[in-house]
């Protein structure tokens, strides 16, 4: 067994895992295996890493919901509804029902209508915009 493998080993069972942020003793906000992120936070390669995760888990959320249809939009409509979902989440998407059922009539106007009337639309500006006219097929 290499030293590495020891030590890992070692860290893992001293600090134990916790999947969300808590205050460790020394009241440092902490995440994973000790991960000190008040003093020490994530470096833009974990935050890739952790975004592409996410996206796996949007395109397989976004999949589970609208079936092979997903797949058989355009890149630029795909991005869109990942967008809306990375943002939103699973349950803040699934309230968009007008927008899901145009997009399973395949009535994409219809869909971007329904996006820009929310809330969220006005909420999130040159987002809401971008993905308004990503849903239109606009190049904007």
């Amino acid at each position: 067994m290499d030293e590495y493998s020891l030590i890992e080993r070692q860290l893992i069972k001293h600090e134990g895992f916790s999947a969300k942020p808590y205050r460790c003793t020394a009241d440092k906000l902490t995440i994973g295996y000790g991960r000190n992120l008040d003093d020490r936070g994530i470096t833009k390669d974990e935050a890739l890493h952790l975004l592409a995760n996410d996206i796996q888990v949007c395109e397989i959320d976004l999949s589970n919901l609208l079936g092979d249809m997903y797949w058989r939009l355009s890149l630029d409509r795909q991005a869109a509804l990942l967008d809306m979902r990375y943002n939103l989440g699973a349950r803040g998407f699934r309230r968009f029902r007008k927008m899901i059922k145009a997009l399973r009539n395949r009535n994409y106007f219809l869909a971007a209508q329904e996006i820009k009337n929310s809330e969220w639309y006005k909420q999130v500006g040159t987002r809401g915009r971008d993905i308004y006219n990503q849903m239109l097929g606009d190049k904007k």
